[in-house]
């Protein structure tokens, strides 16, 4: 009886450090950038994606486009409205309401379950950390891993998942985030003259064919 009420009691403390490890906010991925920063950094990134979205000149070889932490992270503020107003107005380009190319490549706007996110590239890894709400709770999703190109489309491969402050192995998350990556398939598609995607010294490269 005493043994199992031992058991009982570091089964609480266990659930209960548990849940403080998750609910409790972990250290950011990413440096804040001042506004005007981040209005120079979603511009550089725009014109960058124009660059993708446009014919090669005939007879010119394989290229590379590159991206840095701060251009993704202003492109992906800036596509959730997370950005200040003065600031995406002096980065962002021009309103256009025509549909985007077919085969370009954009961040989708605001998802209502992801309240806040941040990205950094480190060697060949990608690290992203979400804000979004788990049983009415604000949680941090961390993912790490690779990213890839298969068949016209992005991939992601992962290696590290976290859920706040706690560690989760990747094995007991794989199936779910195959399965939403699966839903999410046609976002993912890349534009129609790129041939590769990857992480390379702490970059996004997208190789032109």
């Amino acid at each position: 009886m005493k043994l199992q009420r031992i058991i009982s009691y570091a089964t609480l403390a266990i659930s209960i450090l548990t849940l403080v490890l998750v609910l409790r906010r972990p250290a950011p991925v990413a440096a804040p950038v001042a506004p005007a920063a981040a209005a120079a950094s979603a511009q550089s990134f725009q014109e960058k994606l124009n660059r993708l979205e446009q014919p090669k000149p005939a007879g010119q070889g394989e290229s590379e486009v590159r991206m840095n932490s701060d251009e993704v992270n202003a492109a992906l503020s800036q596509a959730a409205g997370l950005m200040s107003a003065g600031a995406a107005a002096a980065g962002a380009p021009p309103a256009n309401n025509s549909a985007p190319p077919s085969g370009s490549m954009e961040f989708p706007g605001p998802v209502p379950s992801i309240k806040d996110s941040q990205v950094s590239m480190d060697g060949d890894l990608v690290r992203g950390q979400f804000l979004t709400q788990i049983a009415g709770k604000d949680v941090y999703l961390t993912l790490a891993g690779h990213l890839g190109a298969k068949d016209g489309y992005a991939t992601f491969d992962a290696t590290e998942v976290k859920l706040g402050d706690l560690s989760v192995p990747v094995s007991l998350v794989n199936d779910a985030l195959k399965k939403k990556l699966a839903e999410q398939h046609d976002q993912l598609k890349l534009p129609d003259n790129v041939k590769d995607l990857k992480i390379e010294n702490g970059e996004l490269v997208f190789v032109e064919k």
